[in-house]
């Protein structure tokens, strides 16, 4: 891991955001590329378009103290730290900029008081996971030296997540963490035997060509209403520190917190969660 993005907008938890990425660069000697996007802030934005080039300069100024602000935080010492500033919103930008720049992870703050399924929908942050190839870090809560050590991966091991399973593997090898993938088997007509399960998973490393091979404990069956319930009680019992999940370009975080469990579930969580593209 050699650079992390952090968009802010200079709230609170895009500073949480940056506290953690403060942890992983200190422990992969990475540099912190810090990334503005004026329309992330809609205090920042024009009420009216005649407001003009005076405007985008002031604006541009108040970026400039609050980039320096962040900067100069005590946890960002000894971190090199380039900055960056977009006058716009459209978020395919980040990507392009992480794309660009040969960023190896994202991170970003969201809040948690109103639950994942609420805050990520339309947010700012769905947006970024929506549009993102690279993997993307959200925390919810300050993570004071925070570095995973043990993830729960949320994985139905269809062939078409193989993608999005090989960009996480590797991160969570370089972390030192232990990997977790847990297959979730729901009631009624989507029931599965045991055995049709671990048939699936068997075939799923095959071809996935995992680099490390995983024991057979870290391929988890578990019994849930839901996906969101199972999940979320498999990672409370092992006490993992993160979860991960593959995203749809189209659909991002929206389609896997669904129904009313799950956002029961999602408002009590303050578990970090990593998210990579299929």
């Amino acid at each position: 891991m050699k650079k992390i993005l952090v968009p802010v907008d200079f709230s609170t938890h895009s500073e949480y955001a940056l506290e953690t990425a403060s942890a992983f660069a200190k422990a992969h000697n990475a540099e912190i590329i810090l990334l503005h996007m004026l329309g992330l802030s809609d205090s920042l934005l024009p009420r009216d378009e005649s407001e003009g080039v005076n405007q985008a300069v002031f604006h541009m100024k108040l970026a400039e103290k609050q980039f320096k602000e962040f900067r100069d935080k005590p946890y960002m010492k000894g971190i090199t730290v380039t900055e960056e500033v977009q006058n716009h919103t459209i978020f395919q930008d980040i990507n392009e900029l992480a794309s660009k720049q040969e960023v190896d992870l994202i991170i970003m703050g969201s809040h948690g008081v109103k639950g994942m399924r609420e805050e990520f929908v339309g947010s700012n942050t769905e947006k970024v996971v929506r549009s993102s190839t690279i993997p993307v870090l959200v925390v919810k809560e300050k993570m004071t030296s925070f570095i995973p050590k043990n993830v729960v991966i949320a994985c139905d091991f269809k062939l078409e997540n193989i993608k999005a399973y090989r960009d996480a593997i590797p991160l969570f090898e370089e972390m030192e963490a232990r990997i977790h993938l847990v297959y979730v088997n729901l009631p009624t007509d989507r029931f599965k035997s045991s055995k049709e399960i671990e048939e699936t998973m068997a075939a799923f490393m095959r071809a996935a060509e995992f680099g490390t091979e995983l024991h057979q404990e870290d391929l988890v069956i578990v019994n849930g209403y839901t996906i969101e319930s199972g999940l979320y009680e498999y990672a409370e019992k092992v006490r993992a520190d993160a979860l991960a999940m593959p995203t749809h370009g189209r659909k991002g975080l929206a389609h896997f917190f669904a129904g009313s469990v799950a956002e029961n579930i999602a408002n009590h969580s303050t578990l970090p969660v990593f998210t990579f593209k299929m």
